[in-house]
């Protein structure tokens, strides 16, 4: 059978049928997105090769777990594997929430799709500020406000953050609404 033309949602049915060929074409499909995902994320003591590490096993499990219904294969992947990542970067950190004040996106959302015309010292500049500014919220924020800050910066919508983080939308709204009233006063 000709698995290439085939949609990633029927190619997700075949390898939940046990057809190899459709799970390797869609771990091949699907890896540079698990790099796009692993480079906006700060490892301490880890290189990025461990997370990509991570959001192939969140790649895999996708593939797995996938039902046709309420998303598309990609979202649902793409989440899963944020998600897969997003888990290592805690685990490292050892405390239950301390992850979210270590871990830190280096690239803004579709930053890698449009080529900056900087030069690469003035873009290691930008991404140490970056991380320096998110340092400094980190300390002025709770860890929730913090959390959902950062998704709000990285593009992702409220539904996104909800489903991210297992919280209701006011609760998102309520803590992003918090954080906005203290950056202003810090800033």
């Amino acid at each position: 059978m000709q698995t290439e033309n085939l949609s990633d949602e029927r190619l997700a049915e075949l390898s939940q049928s046990g057809d190899k060929n459709a799970t390797e074409l869609l771990l091949k499909r699907y890896k540079n997105v698990v790099l796009s995902v692993a480079r906006r994320f700060f490892l301490s003591g880890g290189e990025t090769e461990d997370l990509v590490q991570e959001g192939m096993c969140g790649l895999y499990s996708a593939i797995g777990g996938y039902s046709e219904g309420k998303s598309g294969f990609s979202s649902y992947a793409t989440r899963c594997i944020r998600n897969r990542i997003i888990d290592a970067v805690k685990a490292t950190s050892g405390a239950k929430h301390s992850a979210l004040n270590n871990f830190l996106p280096i690239v803004e959302v579709g930053e890698e799709l449009y080529p900056s015309r900087q030069n690469p010292e003035d873009e290691l500049i930008k991404r140490e500020n970056r991380r320096e500014f998110l340092q400094k919220i980190s300390k002025n924020l709770s860890s929730f406000e913090f959390q959902v800050t950062v998704m709000y910066m990285d593009g992702l919508t409220m539904a996104e953050m909800s489903s991210s983080t297992g919280k209701p939308i006011k609760s998102i709204d309520n803590a992003l609404q918090r954080a906005k009233r203290k950056l202003l006063k810090l800033l």
